[in-house]
């Protein structure tokens, strides 16, 4: 009896399995036709926002491409005009600097020309100095030089007087001497012709 009451007990056991079993499979495919169901309605939503979200990012992107083009414009204007008002300051003040230049090479000329024609004066004048000293020097060197010639053509007359003077008496002396021996030889010819 224990026997059939454990085998009554296991049957009713193995009954109320299957039946929760199959209980069990109603409620997981209700749950999975649910869950399709969700997941189908899901999908659809999603992509309905799918598409109402690319449309407003098709809307904005434009919106952002138009502002940018816009203030690409304006940056390019304000460039052009930046540039444009650089461009006048830089050719004013290169002109500016042209004309000091042009201001400060023509007192440098100036100022080279002055300088130049003071020393060319003061060349000239230091010439005519020199030339002074020079007309000078010649016009003293002459009068000493013709001092000097008179006195040597006097010491050379007086040299001359006296080596006359000395030659004469030389001459006088030698002619005696000469006149002596000649007049002695005269005398022992004639003594010898005797």
């Amino acid at each position: 009896m224990r026997t059939k009451l454990a085998l009554m007990i296991a049957a009713a056991l193995l009954s109320l399995t299957a039946f929760s079993y199959g209980q069990a499979g109603t409620d997981v495919k209700k749950a999975a036709d649910d869950t399709g169901k969700a997941t189908d309605t899901a999908a659809k939503k999603t992509a309905h926002a799918t598409k109402k979200a690319a449309v407003k990012t098709g809307d904005a992107t434009a919106q952002a491409a138009d502002k940018t083009e816009a203030a690409t414009d304006a940056a390019a204007k304000k460039t052009a005009q930046a540039t444009k008002k650089a461009a006048v300051k830089t050719e004013a003040a290169t002109e500016k600097t042209a004309d000091k230049t042009e201001a400060a090479t023509e007192a440098t000329a100036k100022k080279t020309a002055h300088a130049t024609k003071k020393a060319a004066v003061k060349t000239g004048e230091a010439t005519e100095k020199a030339a002074d000293k020079t007309g000078d020097a010649t016009k003293t060197a002459a009068k000493d030089t013709g001092k000097a010639t008179v006195k040597a053509a006097d010491k050379t007359g007086a040299a001359t007087k006296t080596a006359v003077k000395d030659t004469g008496k030389g001459v006088a002396k030698g002619t005696k001497v000469v006149g002596k021996d000649v007049k002695k030889g005269a005398e022992k010819t004639a003594d010898e012709v005797k």
